[in-house]
């Protein structure tokens, strides 16, 4: 799996430049390459609507917060999303969809160790697996 060199900047400028508060990547044509990116001002609320309900994404988020001593900090997440698909037991299951969730989950590992700098992992597969409590209590 290629992943795209605009992934590798765009990461390179959150954690550097702070130009992004958030990336959403997608697999396209065997490559990782970039789905949306937030600006600074854009809210935890903000990237999970940017994450699409049926379909599976890596993303980063660079997490603000302020420590229980007071201190400014932010750590930046590496999230796999990738939502079951609920189907009707009527119905056969959608193998593209399976698929596509075997490719996002066999090719996690790989795509992260291109991300140099990711503090934090985080697997999701549920919005409640992902909310910003969660999110807050694994920055600390």
């Amino acid at each position: 799996m290629a992943v795209d060199d605009e992934c590798k900047l765009k990461f390179l400028e959150l954690k550097a430049r702070r130009i992004y508060r958030f990336i959403v990547f997608k697999i396209n044509d065997q490559k990782v390459v970039v789905d949306k990116v937030g600006s600074p001002d854009e809210t935890y609320e903000d990237f999970t609507a940017a994450l699409p309900a049926n379909e599976c994404r890596y993303a980063v988020f660079d997490l603000d917060f302020t420590t229980s001593e007071n201190c400014q900090k932010s750590k930046i997440f590496f999230i796999a999303w990738c939502q079951p698909f609920l189907h009707s037991i009527l119905l056969a299951p959608d193998t593209s969809r399976v698929r596509s969730k075997m490719v996002y989950a066999s090719t996690k590992d790989r795509f992260k160790r291109e991300l140099d700098g990711i503090q934090v992992e985080l697997q999701a597969t549920d919005p409640s697996e992902m909310s910003f409590d969660i999110i807050k209590a694994r920055a600390i």
